[in-house]
């Protein structure tokens, strides 16, 4: 991880979950990570609604000049990189891997802003929606003006290095039993 806000808030996380494969929501205790507020935010596992945030801190909200609570994440990326956003924000919620990717955004002017997206799972509670956690900062010098969409460069999942994911779309069939209809299709 390049950004150091995003070092800091990996390592309370982890400190965090101990054992587990990731912390319950009320383990992460605001005060605890009072500087990192302002980059970290807060989505709903909600795939139907793209992944709105709950939270979003000052310093992500400044980034896109406007209040971003409510908005999807996927809907801050350029057409052709929401697929693949979806997709990680997909592996982070169902499989409880944390993940760091790089971002870029064109500014005006012909500028590249570098950034670094963070995204840390909760575990799963009964009764309770599932969200997953994170932070989102500029990395390197600050930028005037507004981010435009974001585009993803490069990303990994932290921890369990052994572990290799299988492609969803054939981990989906692997679970499908018996008739299914898919409407819409030819």
């Amino acid at each position: 991880m390049k950004h150091p806000s995003s070092r800091a808030f990996f390592a309370y996380w982890d400190a965090q979950r101990g054992t587990a494969p990731a912390p319950e929501r009320g383990d992460i205790e605001p005060s605890a990570v009072r500087e990192l507020l302002g980059d970290i935010f807060v989505l709903s596992c909600d795939a139907a609604a793209g992944y709105p945030f709950r939270v979003a801190g000052t310093r992500l909200c400044a980034l896109f000049g406007r209040d971003i609570k409510g908005e999807s994440l996927p809907s801050l990326f350029a057409v052709d990189s929401r697929a693949e956003c979806q997709d990680l924000l997909g592996v982070v919620a169902e499989e409880s891997l944390p993940l760091v990717a790089g971002l870029t955004c064109s500014l005006r002017g012909g500028t590249t802003a570098h950034l670094e997206l963070l995204l840390l799972p909760f575990a799963p509670r009964l009764h309770t929606p599932l969200s997953m956690t994170g932070s989102l900062a500029l990395v390197g010098p600050r930028i005037d003006g507004d981010l435009g969409e974001l585009r993803l460069a490069a990303w990994r999942t932290l921890g369990r290095p052994s572990r290799r994911l299988r492609p969803r779309v054939l981990r989906k069939w692997e679970v499908a039993r018996g008739l299914m209809i898919y409407e819409g299709l030819r």
